[in-house]
């Protein structure tokens, strides 16, 4: 048997302090609706005391989204009166509804933001748990900067609110201060005392990542026997953020048997939930983080190309489809090698190569992945069509035929009439389109569309450079919907609206690709 770790996500409060990040009413619905699917056992929606629209927004995430008993809602309060109120009162339509304080226990906090007495604080804290208690049944107190207080005044804090009535006592590592070792002896000795206390009262922690340890911290916690820990979507949050939600339920599944605990969580969730928190907080999410970022499955050296072609778990601890991502990616770049091309080859159903033809088409794999970075599926077909040409060997059809390239593009943006023209060649046939749109990349891609002929629903797009100076490479990234399939690629350039219509006819061509392989199959 392992034991259940319960996880508090709070993305829509502490996630929501990131600047620039803050949700509209429908937007924070929406999240808190996905968090739901994610199957948090407890959800913070926000601060209410903060604003007349949070109270607002947490009322309705309340209302709508804690309107069945398999999650709990709460938001956050300081130790005064007025703060419980706009909690209890934004929280009490949620079937399950929890009131959260904090109030610092650390002497820098005692003395140096509140100017009171250790004494003082500690009534304080003791006399807004009474009064919560009288209002709802669960109340969790977070003793915050709890990793540099003295641990006897810590004691004793939770100590009282304890025996005042707390029902969850949270233990932050508010500035990220803390190392695995240390913390995990903190929560040890907090544990043994706590469930001496009184063992149906959870023990948890809430950890920022200011020294980049929020996810080792938080799990040094569960393994000393931390009950509950508090986490974001993509390790948002104030500062450098908090322990990531996807990282610390991942290490428990992958390393059940060092930590012997498990969470509730839908995993296959978790990518959805990273992409809608992502796009809705404009918060991209760095490439290279593990479980979300857009390379944590992809693999381009040709050395652990081939090892994972051979065998998956040479390098691969986690598969990408148990968080909800396709399979794999084995991206070609110049760094892969023969196995990996040869395998993708296969996969378009060129299977009968000799190995002559493939040393061939390989020259000219490396030669173009040289120039252009990224090699696609499509561009594998034409490689193989030119080295046919070069041979002088007959071929049965000619798939340059089948993909679209571009030959010119013209992009006005202004505020009343965004429009765009496309000039595009499949084969020897050119096509020419123009559209307008709600803004330049919408016409942008409506006229693509229309030359095409496909009916694509964008899904999402991603802008960021590459480089610095005059000089920098814009990289776009998007992602399509065809036919109920979804279908992802990027380009680069100097010039953003280019890299936004090669990317995009990229992806056309994948959707055409795939058309290719059902035919050769």
């Amino acid at each position: 048997m392992t034991r259940k770790i319960w996880v508090f996500d709070t993305t829509l409060r502490d996630g929501e302090q990131v600047p620039g990040a803050k949700l509209n009413l429908i937007e924070k619905l929406e999240v808190a609706q996905q968090l739901k699917k994610l199957k948090v056992d407890i959800m913070e929606a926000g601060f209410p005391a903060s604003s007349k629209g949070d109270f607002q927004a947490v009322k309705e995430v309340a209302s709508k989204v804690g309107n069945t008993d398999d999650v709990i809602i709460t938001a956050l309060a300081r130790a005064v009166k007025a703060d419980i109120d706009a909690v209890y009162n934004s929280v009490k339509y949620a079937v399950n509804p929890l009131i959260h304080i904090v109030l610092g226990t650390s002497d820098i906090h005692v003395e140096k933001k509140f100017g009171k007495s250790k004494g003082q604080i500690l009534d304080i804290g003791v006399e807004a748990v009474k009064y919560a208690k009288t209002l709802l049944p669960d109340v969790q107190y977070s003793t915050e900067d709890a990793s540099r207080s003295d641990f006897e005044y810590l004691w004793s804090t939770i100590d009282a609110v304890v025996k005042a009535g707390a029902t969850i006592i949270n233990v932050p590592d508010t500035v990220g201060y803390a190392v695995p070792e240390e913390f995990g002896e903190l929560i040890y000795k907090l544990n043994d005392r706590l469930k001496n206390l009184n063992d149906k009262v959870l023990l948890s922690v809430h950890c920022h990542n200011d020294l980049g340890m929020a996810t080792a911290n938080t799990l040094a916690a569960i393994k000393n026997g931390a009950d509950k820990v508090e986490c974001t979507i993509n390790g948002i949050g104030e500062r450098a953020g908090n322990a990531a939600l996807e990282e610390v339920v991942m290490a428990l599944h992958t390393r059940s048997s060092i930590y012997h605990a498990h969470t509730n969580i839908n995993k296959k969730e978790i990518m959805n939930t990273s992409r809608l928190v992502s796009s809705f907080m404009g918060l991209d999410v760095q490439v290279n983080k593990a479980i979300t970022g857009g390379n944590a499955f992809a693999h381009s050296s040709g050395i652990h190309q081939d090892g994972l072609l051979k065998s998956r778990d040479a390098y691969e601890i986690i598969s990408p489809v148990e968080i909800g991502l396709e399979d794999m990616e084995l991206i070609l770049t110049a760094r892969s090698g023969r196995h990996a091309v040869r395998n993708a080859l296969e996969k378009l159903g060129f299977q009968s190569l000799t190995d002559q033809q493939f040393e061939g088409v390989f020259e000219g794999f490396l030669a173009l992945a040289d120039a252009k970075k990224e090699v696609y599926n499509h561009d594998l077909y034409v490689l193989v069509e030119n080295y046919y040409k070069e041979q002088e060997e007959s071929q049965d059809v000619m798939y340059s035929d089948q993909f679209f390239e571009l030959v010119d593009l013209q992009v006005i943006s202004n505020t009343t009439f965004p429009s765009a023209s496309i000039h595009l060649k499949k084969g020897d046939v050119v096509m020419k389109s123009s559209s307008v749109g709600s803004g330049p990349i919408d016409a942008l891609y409506s006229a693509i569309s229309d030359v095409c002929g496909l009916d694509v629903k964008l899904i999402e797009y991603q802008i960021s450079s590459v480089s610095r100076g005059k000089e920098a490479l814009g990289k776009v990234k998007i992602q399509v919907e065809y036919k109920g399939e979804t279908y992802t690629a990027k380009a680069t350039d100097t010039d953003i609206m280019k890299a936004s219509a090669l990317a995009y006819i990229n992806v056309i061509n994948n959707i055409v690709v795939e058309n290719l392989i059902l035919v050769n199959q």
